[in-house]
């Protein structure tokens, strides 16, 4: 499977997932070609990479899409991820960002 077949959307929004921080309007984010995108888990960088490295960029993701669903204002994309994807165990405290975007800082609770 090609990573354009990939089925990323599914793998990251099952129920109590993928946290976010504030959502920015793309007017006053623009659509960035490059910056750096990270994590860190307890603090030990796991994942780094460029939005300039991924297959597909923002405008092109978004034109894509809109072709099978309609986006509207507070819509989140989810997209493949760079190296490094590890198991978070509870108690884990994660940072995660993209430069130029904003960051995210949460801690990962036990089970309910």
């Amino acid at each position: 499977m090609s990573g354009e077949e990939q089925p990323w959307e599914i793998g990251k929004s099952f129920d109590m997932s993928a946290p976010t921080g504030a959502l920015i309007p793309a007017s006053k984010s623009g659509h960035p070609s490059k910056g750096k995108i990270w994590l860190s888990v307890n603090g030990t960088e796991r994942q780094k990479g460029d939005l300039s490295e991924m297959i597909w960029n923002i405008a092109e993701i978004i034109s894509k899409l809109s072709l099978q669903v309609e986006l509207g204002a507070g819509d989140v994309i989810l997209t493949g991820t760079p190296a490094g994807v590890a198991a978070l165990q509870p108690g884990d405290k994660v940072a995660c960002g993209v430069d130029g975007i904003g960051t995210l800082n949460f801690e990962i609770s036990e089970p309910k």
